[in-house]
């Protein structure tokens, strides 16, 4: 029996049979009040400032707990504890006002109450994200009225300057 007749060699590309994949990030992030404010992110875009709770993407074999701490000693240079998880969201970038800069980009994001440990040398963390141009401590009483994501934040805000938060799965929401 002769052996079946080889395909002439061709350099041309394969056409995947699927798309590219986008991997879920999964992220944690840091709700730090003390004295009535916030402890938050300013990063800028064209439309100016906005501010988000400090935080970020988890490395493999890191727990979202590590997660948290290590993002907050790289944007802000100070250590967090995490105290307990308030509440997990989803950011699917093609659904929200980001759109046009997000449209492959899908978030799961676990949100930790923290306690901040010595604030001395917070400023100065050693990776800021790359569109970050500082850190504010937000008055809770201009949260309402400040350019914040995700916005659904802003709802968990109670008149006596405390936050009721829905623990649990919020969906995907900014």
């Amino acid at each position: 029996m002769n052996p079946p007749p080889r395909q002439p060699f061709s350099r041309k590309k394969k056409k995947a049979p699927f798309p590219p994949f986008n991997p879920v990030r999964v992220a944690a992030r840091a709700v730090i009040v003390r004295d009535g404010k916030l402890l938050v992110v300013i990063l800028r875009d064209e439309s100016g400032p906005f501010y988000i709770l400090p935080g970020g993407g988890q490395n493999h074999g890191e727990t979202l707990a590590d997660t948290v701490c290590r993002e907050c000693l790289e944007e802000l240079g100070v250590a967090v504890i995490p105290r307990r998880m308030l509440y997990l969201r989803e950011y699917i970038g093609k659904n929200h006002a980001f759109r046009a800069r997000h449209k492959a980009f899908h978030q799961v994001e676990a949100v930790f109450e923290c306690e901040l440990g010595n604030a001395d040398n917070i400023g100065h963390g050693a990776e800021e994200d790359k569109r970050q141009v500082g850190y504010t401590w937000l008055p809770l009483s201009e949260l309402p009225s400040a350019r914040f994501f995700p916005a659904v934040f802003k709802t968990f805000l109670r008149d006596d300057g405390t936050f009721a938060f829905p623990f649990g799965y919020l969906g995907d929401v900014n």
